[in-house]
């Protein structure tokens, strides 16, 4: 069945917020917190690992990085664009839009949640690749793999957070529908090296995800999203 991956993903996403909801409303302000550093600390390091994977080399006995020109140049040129559409924005609206239509109007860090929680699990070469592979073939085990990591994310980023996270389903269902839609289309640009740009370019991310959560907004993560298209697209020019 196609389309059945992100069905899937979604289920299983909603199923973790409402874990997370329930786990999380037994725990005071204090825990609450020191699990969102937790969980900011995981998102670093898992930022931090996926663009390592992509950029250290081992040629011999030497270790050499790569990509350092493409996210330079990708991160300028993708931010631009970002802030010129105030991509942020958008999606904080999105985010009261949905905090209003739910009920949720006296819940101050909805709009939070659910933007944090929407990048955190949207960005990534998983949601790719597995919308395109259900798209093609049916095959719906990479976005059922995604769906459990997700699960666990949003779980505990629910329990932190509260419950505007759950309703990072919407983007999630949007994002990888849409692209399982235009698989036939997306599979012959989305090559090895254009994957490779995505993972890495997302990797970086989802670090500064990390980053807000531990520290506060330091960055506008939503207004940097442009970079990974235009990773893809440098691949394509490079080839």
């Amino acid at each position: 069945m196609i389309g059945l991956g992100t069905i899937i993903n979604v289920s299983l996403i909603i199923i973790g917020g409402l874990l997370g909801l329930l786990f999380g409303g037994r725990l005071n302000r204090r825990f609450q917190e020191t699990l969102l550093k937790s969980q900011g600390l995981c998102l670093l390091f898992v930022g931090m690992g996926g663009a390592m994977e992509k950029m250290l080399q081992i040629s011999g006995e030497n270790l050499s990085s790569s990509g350092t020109i493409m996210i330079v140049v990708c991160f300028a040129v993708g931010s631009l664009i970002g802030e010129a559409c105030n991509f942020e924005k958008r999606i904080e609206q999105f985010g009261e839009w949905i905090r209003a239509k739910t009920g949720n109007a006296n819940d101050n860090e909805f709009v939070n949640a659910f933007v944090m929680t929407s990048l955190t699990v949207c960005i990534g070469a998983m949601a790719v690749v597995g919308s395109i592979q259900d798209g093609i073939s049916g095959d719906y085990h990479t976005l059922a793999l995604k769906g459990v990591i997700d699960m666990i994310i949003v779980c505990a980023m629910t329990a932190s957070l509260g419950k505007g996270s759950i309703f990072s389903a919407i983007p999630v269902a949007l994002f990888q529908g849409t692209i399982t839609i235009l698989a036939s289309f997306l599979q012959p640009i989305m090559t090895e090296q254009a994957l490779a740009n995505l993972s890495l370019t997302g990797s970086m991310l989802i670090f500064c995800v990390g980053v807000n959560m531990v520290w506060g907004k330091k960055f506008k993560p939503a207004n940097m999203l442009p970079t990974i298209v235009i990773a893809v697209i440098w691949a394509l020019i490079a080839a």
